[in-house]
């Protein structure tokens, strides 16, 4: 058994005992995801990466893919975007100005990229333009009020790739820059006003421990996310779900 499965089966015997009723956030999306994406859907992906859903669910990223009835994937990053196994029809491109037509689309979804958007009011605006009447725009983000944003504020740049390897697996060149315009209630609300869209969902929402891979830090952890898990503590849970609509 490896060092990283120890620590991992450590944390889910402390998740456990501390914090039972924590749930992954990528789960509460991927359940949102799939009321969404029908047999009749066109769907794009923003800023799709290599991955729509997390790699651990993979086969349901597949079956999501073969539901609907067309899927476009486009992200700047091109060697993220030719290692997607699962989207065909794929495109190098920015958000701000989509490649593609007005209300072209039925459904547009972005699992943590609107974190990275430079200027969100032109580019929900551009989102809007390629959605058909009563399209929705659903996105995963994190909260820019919850510690996970705080913290990595303070963090220099030439550490945070070292320590998102370390924490998360994931690259380093993998970790692109955050910018946090949309990133709070009362953003996304004001956006959704400025741009057309009505607000179907926004559930704030809290996450794994960030430190899972260092026990003494996840039990402290675990125990701050038990309180997020409070209605008291509900605007500084970490992540955001939210579900917009394009108005008729």
């Amino acid at each position: 058994m490896s060092l990283r499965t120890r620590l991992f089966n450590i944390y889910w015997t402390l998740r456990g005992a501390i914090v039972p009723k924590l749930r992954y956030s990528q789960y509460s999306y991927e359940e949102s995801l799939k009321r969404y994406v029908a047999p009749s859907v066109e769907w794009v992906e923003i800023g799709c990466g290599h991955s729509i859903l997390p790699s651990w669910r993979a086969n349901e990223e597949r079956q999501l893919v073969k539901t609907c009835k067309a899927i476009f994937g486009i992200d700047y990053d091109l060697p993220s975007l030719k290692a997607h196994p699962n989207i065909a029809k794929k495109l190098r491109g920015d958000v701000t100005k989509l490649p593609f037509r007005n209300e072209a689309f039925d459904l547009v979804t972005a699992n943590m990229v609107v974190e990275h958007l430079d200027n969100p009011d032109e580019q929900f605006r551009e989102i809007g333009r390629i959605l058909k009447s009563k399209g929705v725009f659903l996105f995963h983000t994190p909260n820019a009020f919850g510690y996970g944003v705080i913290l990595s504020k303070v963090v220099p740049e030439w550490l945070k790739g070292k320590l998102i390897y370390l924490l998360e697996g994931r690259a380093e060149h993998d970790v692109f820059p955050t910018h946090y315009k949309a990133n709070t209630e009362a953003q996304v609300r004001a956006l959704a006003q400025a741009n057309g869209f009505e607000v179907l969902q926004l559930d704030l929402l809290a996450t794994d421990a960030i430190f899972a891979m260092l026990p003494p830090l996840a039990a402290l952890e675990l125990l701050w996310i038990r309180l997020l898990m409070t209605q008291p503590f509900r605007n500084l849970r970490t992540n955001m779900i939210v579900a917009l609509r394009k108005a008729a």
